[in-house]
């Protein structure tokens, strides 16, 4: 759930130029954010809508859905997800098949039921679970939103790649994507592209 800059852009990198649907050994970790031009993750404003896309944004959002096939939520995330898209009975962003049909692993203490179809709740040692997925045969695992369950995620040194949809805004507050005095190496640019509302997708790998 993200975006991008100017008509005439040329891409760097491939938009995911392996086979659609194609099953890796080791599942690829992203972090999947819309994010702000002062690093801000935390939606303060209203520089965000999810009902209202830019069509080529959502475009290169389904691209990268094809290539997921689980999604990693904090317990605040799920349940604003939970909340918000189940409910939407004429969704022509595609978004609401997308999430009912998705397996989705919620991070949780205090959760029993998710009470939402291919939902699993992950508590006690969750980040040797997420090991285990990664592990596992498919496709890629993202993470969208839940900026606690990114830092800790960072911080154990789990994340593959960084997909931002970076929009020209600057918030002055909010939680950021990386925690604070966090260091880490040189990335990797992967993808720029920009679209024409003046989102920019930019793609790391680590």
């Amino acid at each position: 759930m993200d975006r991008s800059g100017t008509a005439g852009a040329v891409p760097v990198g491939d938009d995911f130029s392996a086979a659609a649907g194609s099953v890796l050994d080791m599942r690829t970790l992203a972090i999947t954010q819309n994010i702000t031009l002062d690093g801000s993750i935390e939606m303060l404003g209203d520089w965000f809508d999810p009902a209202d896309q830019d069509p080529q944004l959502l475009e290169a959002t389904r691209r990268q859905s094809e290539h997921v096939d689980a999604m990693l939520l904090g317990r605040q995330t799920f349940e604003d997800f939970r909340g918000y898209w189940p409910q939407q009975t004429d969704d022509q962003t595609g978004i609401t098949d997308e999430l009912n049909q998705i397996h989705k692993y919620v991070v949780s203490s205090t959760m029993t039921d998710p009470q939402w179809r291919n939902s699993t709740v992950l508590t006690g040692d969750w980040i040797a679970r997420v090991r285990e997925l990664k592990g596992q045969q498919g496709r890629d695992i993202v993470v969208t939103g839940s900026i606690t369950l990114t830092h800790a995620l960072i911080v154990a040194g789990l994340v593959d790649e960084y997909r931002l949809f970076v929009y020209p805004t600057v918030q002055g507050r909010g939680r950021r994507l990386f925690p604070d005095c966090y260091e880490m190496p040189r990335l990797q640019l992967a993808q720029a592209r920009g679209f024409e509302n003046g989102v920019s997708l930019l793609r790391y790998t680590v």
